[in-house]
């Protein structure tokens, strides 16, 4: 179940009590008249089923209560409630298979931001994975995949290509640009340093069985990519966030951006080409894997799934 509350203005409460009695999928409806101060209002709270949220949102949309009020929507963890529950058995649909759109939104734009910590974490999992390239250590470099921040604006830019909200595409894909590159950058300072305090030499990149996977792009890691981006979109979308560390371990963006670092330093120009177009084909897969599965998502909730007023009317019928 999501909590959601509204201030509205007192012209428009009645609309807002009407929208959240009539849906069978909503529960608890509490309204206290005069209760909000900034802005001024009165507030109106109810809980509804995740598989009707979309409907209920859009209708508070239309109310136009973003300008005029608020409306904040809040995963409920716990609900100890018959009707909450008969709420939940009325709503269409599943709650895991729900895609929650505003809230995907919120979160995608969140994650996509170029923020000081976005850039600390690519960084420092770059140079994780620069270190297990050039020791070969596989578990180094399966540690930098799971600190790289990289998924938050990749989904981002699937939900703003599905939208075409070109602005949405547009800062996310410069956070991806702005993020690798600062990466690499100064993960390439940093292996020039060592190679100047002879920590780095050419030699170590020329044998490293167990990590040669990062330079080596084919079909299977275009394949590896779409999957990773299928598992990441869903994960996001049913709230399991946990299933996001697989998605992690799947993909070798920040490995190939690691051996970008040092191959450069060390100058294997052959590798430096074929890691970027390692990177290239994951991050590429795993936005055409984002595209589709969120299309996906929405058609067959579409054609599959009746919405509330369907419901509304079916049962009136049977009456």
């Amino acid at each position: 179940m999501l909590h959601v509350r509204v201030i509205s203005p007192a012209t428009t409460t009645p609309d807002v009590r009407a929208i959240a009695r009539r849906s069978p999928a909503v529960a608890n409806v509490v309204v206290l008249p005069g209760a909000a101060q900034d802005p001024l209002g009165d507030l109106v709270e109810f809980d509804v089923a995740r598989e009707a949220a979309n409907e209920i949102l859009g209708q508070l949309r239309d109310l136009g209560l973003k300008d005029t009020g608020a409306v904040t929507v809040e995963q409920l963890d716990v609900s100890l409630s018959t009707a909450a529950e008969r709420a939940e058995e009325a709503a269409p649909g599943d709650g895991d298979d729900a895609v929650v759109w505003e809230e995907l939104a919120a979160r995608t734009a969140a994650d996509a931001r170029l923020t000081w910590a976005f850039l600390a974490f690519l960084t420092l999992a770059t140079q994780i994975a620069a270190i297990g390239a050039l020791l070969d250590q596989p578990i180094l470099v399966v540690g930098a995949m799971v600190l790289g921040p990289e998924f938050g604006p990749v989904a981002a830019m699937s939900l703003g290509l599905l939208r075409r909200d070109w602005a949405r595409v547009g800062s996310a894909a410069r956070t991806v640009v702005v993020g690798f590159a600062v990466a690499i950058l100064i993960t390439t300072a940093c292996a020039a340093a060592g190679r100047g305090l002879g920590w780095v030499v050419p030699g170590m990149l020329d044998h490293r069985p167990l990590t040669d996977f990062i330079v080596h792009t084919d079909k299977w890691s275009f394949i590896v990519a779409v999957l990773a981006g299928i598992a990441g979109v869903l994960s996001l979308t049913a709230g399991k966030s946990s299933a996001l560390v697989g998605v992690f371990i799947s993909v070798t963006t920040v490995p190939a951006a690691g051996n970008i670092a040092v191959a450069a330093v060390l100058g294997h120009g052959g590798e430096v080409a074929a890691s970027f177009i390692q990177l290239g084909v994951n991050l590429g897969g795993m936005l055409v894997a984002g595209v589709l599965t969120l299309f996906a998502q929405r058609a067959l909730w579409r054609l599959f799934v009746p919405s509330s007023a369907t419901i509304r009317i079916a049962r009136g019928s049977r009456r």
